[in-house]
């Protein structure tokens, strides 16, 4: 009986330790990006997952792992990092301790870029050959490696520079005047530029971007953390001021010689989607006219810059926003593809270079969110849309000839994926509601697949709140808006909750889909387990829903927005467990302006409400985003002025936080200031905190600091 007896306390023992942990209560520490143990409840995915020509790599520990589903031994190791520091003979000073800077050059079969200290490495490592070194210079950005491998342009300051492979450096292009930049991202990285260098496809020329930001206003942001604060100015060309002039050179390594394409005027327009021809004699961009709502395609030679083809233009009451430049067939340099929202959704169309429409292969009440390229022999065009649901995202190919369509990915979820360098395989990165991620290996003409990876549950020994993804009608009674619902941890539906509406509501966001929780963030977790419910909405205006549902906010940002959160918040007055007394909202830049909407607009609705680097006024925004939604202020006077926060400062009755970043160069941070004014005018009463130092974000550590700053605002104001 001794024994049962001891036997029974060392099981109640055990099963108390595992309910324990199964209730245990997360910290911010555990669940916010910077925190100290953030690391242990992340997805853990397969690390530097990238093709090696035809072979699948990934990283674990200090070894590279091969992936092949048709070799008896699936996954086998190949590199080391001593394999790196004995075939390139590096001394200790420049060996390497981690596989961090090795990347494989997915281009190559063989071929891997390696930094060390002091160099560059471009290595083969099926003869164990150095094919370049290059040499890191101190200032060095924007680093651009030539097809070939035997070139590498970056910049220093703002000046553009070129490397050989013998670690030789030219001077690209150069201008004492500060207000001149060369080889940098343009327009403010919108229309899908993310780069200002450009090798063409053989590496024998170089295009990139010139810009003269000469005539755009110095905006001042200020250093306190000099013992004497200082002054830092940075180019900021608000909506309807000055803008700055682009213009695009081409440079020829051989013969140290620089045109640029006479792209004419007016010059403020923008120059975007650069792309070269297979045979490097021509280049192909699409040009915007500053009011947005007219893109030229056009063709310019790149030997001596002249125009010689403008092949169709686009035009839209709103506006066109160009992403993808164009991609020239496999194995045919006389047709290229182009992706277009025109008939309503972003498909993909097939032209010829003289600029005839030879068919639109893609089509439907769905959207096209990228092409990944094409297979093996050319005939089919991979790509990834929500032809399934709008809240999933699946890997489709579709015949160049026949224009049928095939399905690649199998499972359920949010598909992203990049193809081999033959055009034979396909890597299918993957995550659901309930499936924290998956890779599978995929075979593109046998249209097999082969799950090599599936992440463990981060979670398991967690109770998770319960997360519901739904829809709702809008007020047009027709127009789905799907939403996340996250419940209190231990969920008594007798009892009565507080409500946070979690809202971003801007273009080319999605924050409702199918992917790994829902998308629900550690904050949605964190506050779900000190009772609140968490909820969020994707408004009309949000992405991948075609161009009606994503521009019926054009010149009246913050309006259509807040009739459809309002629509969410209807429903959660509904139900039975939410106590609408206690309902407060939380957002961040568009958020952060969709924060303050919804405080201003319905003040009876909101009790609490905390705004981060909020847009105010769309006057004191950036000339790219902000015209392309509003127009410039001259052109939609009423506009602007409804949708200005600044305005409506004296409408606030709850409590309301609004944080910004003192350093801000995205939503400056006389956006707040300007608010502040005009609610001391009104005497109403905002609180404000700023982070010194940061830009429009908050990271590392002081991320958890954030959240605990927010989480103490709505604990001492709503719950």
């Amino acid at each position: 009986m001794r024994y049962i007896k001891y036997i029974g306390l060392f099981l109640s023992l055990i099963i108390s330790m595992k309910l324990a942990s199964q209730n245990k209560l997360m910290t911010l520490e555990e669940l916010i990006p910077g925190g100290k143990n953030y690391s242990k409840y992340k997805v853990e995915m397969p690390r530097k997952l990238a093709w090696l020509g035809d072979a699948l790599t990934y990283v674990k520990g200090d070894t590279i792992y091969e992936v092949n589903p048709h070799k008896k031994a699936f996954i086998t190791s190949i590199y080391t990092v001593n394999d790196f520091n004995t075939n390139l003979k590096l001394d200790d000073a420049e060996a390497l301790k981690s596989l961090y800077y090795v990347n494989p050059i997915t281009s190559g079969d063989n071929l891997f870029s390696i930094y060390t200290n002091s160099k560059l490495y471009i290595y083969n490592d099926k003869d164990k050959s150095i094919i370049s070194a290059f040499s890191q210079v101190s200032g060095m950005n924007n680093q651009d490696l030539s097809p070939d491998n035997k070139k590498l342009a970056y910049t220093k300051d703002n000046n553009l520079y070129m490397q050989t492979s013998d670690g030789v450096e030219t001077e690209v292009a150069s201008d004492p005047d500060k207000g001149i930049v060369y080889g940098q991202t343009v327009h403010r990285n919108e229309f899908g530029i993310h780069k200002g260098i450009f090798w063409s496809p053989k590496g024998n020329l170089l295009a990139f971007y010139r810009k003269d930001e000469t005539m755009v206003t110095d905006y001042p942001l200020v250093d306190v953390s000099a013992r004497v604060a200082k002054l830092k100015d940075i180019k900021y060309p608000m909506a309807g001021m000055k803008s700055h002039h682009v213009t695009v050179g081409i440079y020829n390594p051989d013969t140290k010689q620089t045109v640029y394409l006479k792209t004419g005027t007016p010059k403020d327009k923008y120059l975007t989607n650069i792309s070269w021809s297979p045979d490097e004699k021509s280049i192909y961009l699409a040009e915007l006219n500053r009011g947005q709502d007219t893109c030229r395609l056009k063709r310019y030679d790149a030997l001596t810059g002249n125009l010689e083809a403008e092949l169709f233009m686009e035009t839209r009451p709103q506006y066109v926003e160009p992403q993808n430049p164009v991609k020239f067939l496999k194995n045919d340099a006389g047709k290229f593809i182009w992706q277009s929202d025109r008939d309503g959704y972003n498909h993909i169309y097939l032209y010829d270079t003289s600029g005839k429409l030879l068919k639109q292969l893609t089509k439907g009440a769905w959207v096209v969110t990228q092409v990944l390229g094409f297979d093996e022999k050319g005939e089919n065009i991979i790509y990834i849309s929500t032809e399934d649901s709008p809240i999933e995202k699946h890997i489709y190919m579709v015949n160049i000839k026949t224009g049928k369509r095939t399905k690649l990915s199998k499972e359920e979820g949010v598909h992203t994926a990049q193809i081999s360098k033959s055009g034979k395989y396909i890597y299918d990165w993957y995550s659901s509601q309930h499936n924290p991620g998956k890779v599978s290996f995929i075979d593109i003409k046998s249209g097999k697949s082969y799950v090599f990876y599936s992440a463990p549950d981060p979670y398991k020994n967690v109770t998770l709140p319960e997360i519901t993804i739904s829809s709702l009608k809008a007020n047009d009674g027709k127009t789905d808006l799907y939403y996340r619902l996250t419940k209190p941890t231990n969920f008594d539906p007798s009892k009565k909750y507080p409500v946070i509406v979690y809202v971003y509501g801007g273009p080319h966001s999605q924050l409702v889909d199918n992917s790994w929780l829902g998308q629900a963030r550690g904050w949605d977790i964190y506050m779900a387990q000190k009772g609140y419910i968490v909820f969020t909405l994707d408004n009309r205006g949000t992405s991948d829903r075609g161009i009606n549902f994503e521009n019926i906010t054009f010149r009246q940002l913050g309006v259509i927005e807040t009739e459809d959160q309002m629509t969410g918040v209807d429903y959660l007055k509904s139900l039975p467990y939410v106590d609408a007394d206690r309902i407060g909202v939380h957002g961040w830049s568009f958020g952060g302006f969709m924060t303050l909407n919804l405080m201003l607009r319905h003040p009876e609705t909101f009790k609490t409400g905390v705004a981060g680097g909020p847009v105010t006024d769309w006057k004191y925004y950036e000339i790219m985003y902000g015209e392309r939604y509003m127009d410039t202020p001259q052109d939609n006077p009423k506009g602007y002025k409804n949708s200005s926060m600044v305005n409506r400062a004296g409408d606030l009755k709850g409590r309301l936080l609004i944080i910004h970043g003192d350093q801000d160069p995205t939503v400056v941070m006389q956006q707040s200031l300007q608010f502040l004014k005009s609610a001391i005018k009104e005497g109403t009463h905002p609180d404000f905190f700023v982070y010194p130092g940061h830009g429009h974000n908050m990271y590392g550590h002081d991320r958890v600091h954030l959240h605990e700053h927010i989480t103490r605002y709505f604990d001492d104001f709503l719950k």
